[in-house]
């Protein structure tokens, strides 16, 4: 069976574009939600504990209901997995939460509301080739933002970011703070080796505290330091999230050295 996408919503299982969302749910019309993304390799979720960790604790920073635990989601993941067709190769499953729907307008909070989870599972091969980068003129992390520590719905800046990228010939956005500070990629970790050392903005950044970012910190690969958006000489910057690991060419024209092991140091955090 060749492998295919499926979804998850409300007991159904079908093709993800035959399942339908109340149109007053507040992850639709407030972005009021929270999703992970967990890489799918050999028929088994990596790290689904550290993302099940950071989706709960999320959860309770935003004042939102406890999502689905472990003991409730492993039999849907493998359930996925079998309708999908992805007992062997690659995949992306997408774990979403939303604060649910409720009566009438407005952004307060109701009272009591209804949350709803659904998924998603999806074939997908890891990335690892090289990108171009700029760095963002008119998105930046907002580091006292409780939602910079929260990978929400709203991802409008990073599409933002990324159509900057691209409008301007290049591939990805690197994102400063709102302290001039380097912090992330529009979708994922800014890893800087220098020196021989394995960089990363520290949380107080603004950047998302990703799973992978926290297993190469868990490991003693890496530490966090305030970095600037200009590369010193020798320099090897990396993207890196769940799904793959990215080496940058250049950033705003300037070349960097080029990393040629970014998969094998992605593959060693699993």
């Amino acid at each position: 069976m060749s492998a295919a996408a499926v979804g998850f919503l409300d007991g159904c299982w079908a093709e993800p574009s035959q399942l339908f969302i109340s149109l007053n749910d507040r992850g639709l019309q407030l972005a009021d939600g929270l999703f992970e993304t967990v890489l799918v390799l050999g028929g088994e979720p990596q790290l689904l504990e550290a993302h099940l960790r950071r989706w709960q604790s999320s959860a309770a920073l935003l004042a939102m209901a406890p999502p689905p635990g472990a003991a409730e989601l492993q039999p849907l993941i493998q359930e996925a997995i079998t309708r999908a067709g992805l007992q062997t190769g690659s995949g992306a499953l997408r774990l979403n939460w939303s604060r649910g729907s409720s009566q009438g307008r407005g952004i307060n909070v109701p009272d009591q509301a209804d949350p709803r989870f659904w998924l998603q599972l999806s074939p997908h091969e890891p990335l690892f080739s090289a990108q171009t980068a700029i760095v963002s003129r008119h998105e930046q992390r907002n580091s006292a933002s409780r939602l910079s520590q929260c990978k929400t719905f709203a991802y409008g800046q990073a599409i933002q970011a990324r159509l900057e990228a691209q409008q301007a010939g290049a591939d990805e956005a690197l994102l400063l703070n709102n302290s001039g500070e380097l912090c992330c990629g529009s979708t994922a970790n800014l890893l800087i080796k220098r020196q021989g050392q394995w960089l990363t903005p520290p949380l107080s950044s603004g950047c998302l505290p990703g799973v992978m970012r926290g297993r190469l910190l868990e490991l003693g690969l890496a530490r966090e330091a305030p970095l600037q958006a200009t590369p010193e000489p020798g320099d090897a910057w990396l993207l890196i999230n769940s799904l793959g690991c990215r080496p940058l060419r250049s950033v705003d024209d300037q070349a960097l050295e080029l990393h040629h092991d970014a998969e094998a140091l992605w593959r060693s955090l699993l």
